[in-house]
C-alpha cells in the first residue's frame, strides 16, 4: 500500500529534524559556553589559573583567559560585576579582606562561613577547597633570624624599627597585613617597607636588601633559600587553603564545571604547590607549562 505523499513528506521533515537536533550542541553544552577564568597577580595564582583552564577546555568548554588581573578587590570586583566567571581564592584572604570578619582559626569553620556569605551577599559559589594551606606569614633569612634571636612575630616587632621590610603594595592595606600586625601585636613601624613586584620580594631579601619578608606558606623559595616563617604566637593569621570562586548563574547552566576543578582539588597539598611554585619562580618555567605537566602526570588530562 503506497503512502500519501503528505506522509512522506512529513516523514522526512522528521527524519531531517532528528538529525539536526542530534548534531547540534545544546545551549549549556560545554563547546556553546565560554569560560572567562581569571586569576591575582602572582605565581601560584597564574599556576592555578592555568589548571582550572586546561582542565576546562580538556573536558569540552572554550575558555578566555584573563590572568594577572591584580589583588584581591580587583579580582572580586570584576567576579561582582560580570567581568569574569571564576578565579582561585583562598579562603582566609574571603575571610578577612572580602567579608571583613573577625579572624577563625577553624579552617571547616572558615570554608562555611566565606561559602554561606558569598552565597548571600555576592550570589557566588566556593567550590571544593584544597588541602594546601598559604597562610600568610612573615619570614626571615634563618641566619639573620638566628642572630638578632627572633623565633616570632612578637620578637620581630620588638625590633621592627631596626629592620627592612619587603612585601607587595597590598600588604600596606590589607586586614591580614600591617593592619592587621598592629592590631594584634600592638602598634609598630618598621624603618622601611620597600614595596615590589610580589615576584621581587624574595629577591630582595636574597640580596640583603630587606631583612624580613611577605611570605606565604607555600612559597617554593622558603626551602630554597634557606628561610623561616616566624611563629604568628597570637594567632593573626587564619587558614588560606584555596578553592574556585565561580558566579552562580554560570555554574547552574554548566554544573559539569564543579566536578571537573572539585577533582583537582585534594592533589594540591603544602608540598606539591611548593614545588610547582619553585618551579615558575625559582626555574622560570612558564606556569602554562607547570600546570600541563602537574595535570598530564597526575592523568587529569592527556
Amino acid at each position: 500500500m503506497k503512502q500519501p505523499n503528505f506522509l512522506k513528506t512529513l516523514l522526512g521533515a522528521f527524519l531531517i529534524l532528528a538529525v539536526l537536533v542530534s548534531c547540534s550542541p545544546g545551549a549549556n553544552t560545554p563547546s556553546q559556553t565560554i569560560i572567562r577564568v581569571a586569576s591575582k597577580d602572582f605565581t601560584e595564582q597564574f599556576i592555578l589559573g592555568e589548571m582550572y583552564a586546561q582542565l576546562l577546555e580538556y573536558n569540552g568548554f572554550k575558555v578566555e583567559r584573563k590572568l594577572n588581573l591584580g589583588g584581591t578587590p580587583i579580582a572580586q570586583k570584576a567576579l561582582e560585576s560580570n567581568e569574569i566567571d571564576l578565579y582561585p581564592e583562598y579562603t582566609g584572604t574571603g575571610l578577612l579582606t572580602v567579608l571583613k570578619l573577625p579572624v577563625n582559626t577553624d579552617p571547616v569553620a572558615v570554608y562555611n562561613t566565606v561559602k554561606n556569605e558569598y552565597a548571600s551577599r555576592f550570589n557566588l559559589v566556593w567550590l571544593d577547597p584544597a588541602p594546601m594551606n598559604n597562610t600568610q606569614a612573615v619570614a626571615m633569612k634563618r641566619t639573620r633570624a638566628q642572630d638578632l634571636g627572633i623565633e616570632t612575630v612578637s620578637d620581630l616587632v620588638a625590633q621592627a624599627s631596626n629592620l627592612v621590610m619587603v612585601g607587595p603594595p597590598e600588604f600596606q592595606e590589607r586586614e591580614d597585613g600591617l593592619p592587621g600586625m598592629r592590631k594584634v601585636y600592638g602598634d609598630f613601624n618598621f624603618k622601611e617597607y620597600k614595596s615590589v613586584d610580589p615576584g621581587l620580594r624574595y629577591q630582595a631579601i636574597n640580596e640583603g636588601q630587606a631583612d624580613v619578608t611577605v611570605a606565604f606558606g607555600t612559597d617554593g623559595e622558603i626551602a630554597a633559600f634557606d628561610l623561616v616563617i616566624l611563629k604568628d604566637d597570637k594567632g593573626l593569621w587564619p587558614p588560606y587553603q584555596v578553592a574556585p570562586v565561580i558566579r552562580k548563574e554560570v555554574l547552574d547552566s554548566n554544573p559539569k564545571i564543579a566536578e571537573i576543578l572539585n577533582g583537582l582539588a585534594p592533589l594540591l597539598t603544602d608540598e606539591v604547590m611548593q614545588q610547582l611554585n619553585f618551579e615558575v619562580s625559582g626555574k622560570q618555567r612558564e606556569p602554562a607549562d607547570v600546570a600541563k605537566e602537574f595535570l598530564q602526570q597526575q592523568g587529569l588530562i592527556k
